[in-house]
C-alpha cells in the first residue's frame, strides 16, 4: 500500500474533514440563536434572493451556514475525484470517499429539509427533534467516513470484520460506536430543548425536567447525562482497553483522546447544565463530541487493522 501514499491528498482529507467540524459547530450556533428561519421557507434560496440584500442578524448568520455548507459539499466532490485520480481500484480510501460523498448530500438534504418544512427556529413539535436526531446521526456518519478516507489515503491499513477471534473485539467497538451516537442522539434533543423552553436557575430545570406537565422535549432532557455517564464509562474502561495489533502513532494518540476526551465531554456536560447552558458552551460540548467521535472512528479502525 506504501506505493498508493499521497501526502497531499491525505493532508487535504484531513483538512476537509476539520472545515466540516467547524461547520457542525457553527451550525449548533445557528439552531442555539433560533437562526435556523432566517432565510425564510426558502432553499437554497435565501428569501427567495441568491444574495440577500438587507440581511438581518438572523439571516446573516443562516446565509453564513449555507454558503459554508456549501463549500464544505464542494470540498467532498474534490476529495473525491482526488483519491479516484490517486488510488487504485480496491483501495480503501475509495471506498471512504463514497460514503463521505453519500453521507454529505444526505446531510444537505436533510437541512433543506429542516428549512422547507419550517422545523427550525421555535418550532416545538418532535417532527422537529426527531429530524434534529437523523442530522446528528448523518452528521457523525459523514464525520466517520471522512476521517477513514483521511486515514487511509495516509497509507493506514484496511479493516478486516471476518476473523471469528475478533468477535468480542467487534463487539465491544460496536457497543463504543453505536452508544457514542445514542449519546449525541440525546444530546440533539436536549440541546432542542434547552433552546425552546430556557430556564432562570438549575433548581427550575430540575423541577420543570421532572414534572409530568412539561412539554416532553423537557421532559427527555434527562436521558442525556445518564446515558453520557454510561457511554463514558463503557469507552474509558472498555473500548479503550482494546488490543492493537499494531503500535501505530495514530492508533496510540486516538486511544489517549478517547479516555481524556469522553471524561472531559461529561465534565463539560455537566458544566454546560451548571450554565444553563449558554450559547458558547453548547458549541464547545459539540466541539468535543465530535473530535471524541473522530477519535473512537480512528481507534476501531486501529484496533480491525488488516496485519
Amino acid at each position: 500500500m506504501i506505493d498508493l501514499v499521497n501526502t497531499k491528498l491525505a493532508r487535504y482529507a484531513w483538512l476537509v474533514l476539520a472545515y466540516n467540524v467547524a461547520v457542525v459547530v457553527w451550525g449548533a450556533y445557528v439552531r442555539a440563536t433560533g437562526s435556523g428561519a432566517g432565510c425564510g421557507a426558502h432553499w437554497p434560496l435565501c428569501n427567495g434572493e441568491l444574495i440577500p440584500r438587507a440581511p438581518s442578524a438572523e439571516m446573516l448568520v443562516e446565509f453564513s451556514h449555507r454558503a459554508s455548507s456549501g463549500l464544505a459539499l464542494v470540498a467532498v466532490v474534490v476529495l473525491l475525484v482526488w483519491v479516484f485520480r490517486a488510488c487504485k481500484a480496491g483501495h480503501p480510501a475509495r471506498r471512504g470517499a463514497v460514503l463521505a460523498m453519500i453521507f454529505m448530500l444526505t446531510e444537505a438534504s436533510l437541512g433543506a429539509g429542516l428549512v422547507l418544512f419550517q422545523l427550525v427556529a421555535d418550532n416545538p413539535s418532535m417532527a422537529h427533534a426527531m429530524a434534529m436526531v437523523a442530522h446528528l446521526a448523518n452528521t457523525f456518519l459523514l464525520l466517520g467516513s471522512l476521517t477513514l478516507t483521511a486515514l487511509w489515503a495516509g497509507g493506514g491499513a484496511d479493516i478486516s470484520l471476518a476473523a471469528a477471534k475478533r468477535g468480542r473485539l467487534l463487539g465491544m467497538l460496536a457497543a463504543g460506536l453505536v452508544g457514542l451516537i445514542a449519546v449525541g442522539k440525546s444530546g440533539a434533543v436536549a440541546a432542542l430543548g434547552d433552546t425552546l423552553y430556557p430556564v432562570k436557575s438549575l433548581a427550575e430545570g430540575f423541577s420543570v425536567d421532572l414534572s409530568t406537565t412539561s412539554n416532553l422535549l423537557i421532559r427527555l432532557r434527562v436521558l442525556h447525562p445518564a446515558l453520557a455517564i454510561l457511554v463514558g464509562a463503557l469507552l474509558v474502561f472498555g473500548v479503550a482497553r482494546v488490543p492493537l495489533p499494531t503500535a501505530t502513532p495514530i492508533g496510540r494518540l486516538a486511544r489517549t483522546s478517547v479516555v481524556v476526551l469522553a471524561i472531559a465531554d461529561v465534565l463539560a456536560g455537566f458544566l454546560n447544565l451548571w450554565l444553563l447552558a449558554p450559547v458558547w458552551m453548547q458549541m464547545v460540548h459539540l466541539l468535543m463530541a465530535d473530535l471524541l467521535w473522530i477519535a473512537l472512528v480512528l481507534l476501531a479502525a486501529s484496533a480491525l487493522a488488516k496485519k
